[in-house]
């Protein structure tokens, strides 16, 4: 459900603690998908006879699969500027892989308001630090500063 942010009210949101998402679980079918739109077919991603003999003991996630479920993840916390038309990904700072995603675990996301700032009239930009945690995991799977626009009228 979004949430929107009068602009008057801009500053209050900096800082803010987003609710955790909702677990999603990562399947091999996900990660074959993954494989075959990216051509990365790594052996680790698509063989689990093969991965199982590697340290991760099966098929990990790629790094870029969990990246990419951000966009999925936001959802959940939608912060909206209010009379937004429009929103694009401006890029990520910081992104780091932490702990591989073996198929079949859980996974959500954290998030935190870093900034918020109008740059122009009616274009405002977001600066959301996004944790991905693996249920039961002592490490998350990524960390990263997630950079995004947001058009208003």
């Amino acid at each position: 459900m979004p949430q929107v942010i009068k602009k008057s009210e801009i500053e209050q949101y900096i800082g803010h603690v987003c609710e955790p998402t909702n677990w999603f679980e990562v399947t091999q079918e996900q990660v074959n998908e993954f494989a075959e739109c990216t051509l990365d077919r790594q052996f680790i991603h698509i063989d689990p006879e093969a991965a199982a003999k590697t340290p991760f003991g099966g098929t990990i996630a790629h790094g870029f699969l969990t990246l990419s479920m951000l966009s999925y993840f936001s959802e959940s916390y939608n912060l909206l500027i209010e009379g937004i038309y429009m929103g694009v990904n401006k890029g990520f700072d910081k992104v780091r892989f932490v702990a591989p995603v073996r198929v079949g675990s859980k996974i959500r996301c954290h998030a935190t308001v870093l900034d918020i700032s109008e740059k122009r009239p009616g274009q405002y930009d977001f600066k959301v630090e996004v944790s991905v945690e693996i249920e039961g995991g002592d490490k998350p799977a990524l960390v990263a500063e997630w950079l995004s626009v947001q058009m208003a009228n």
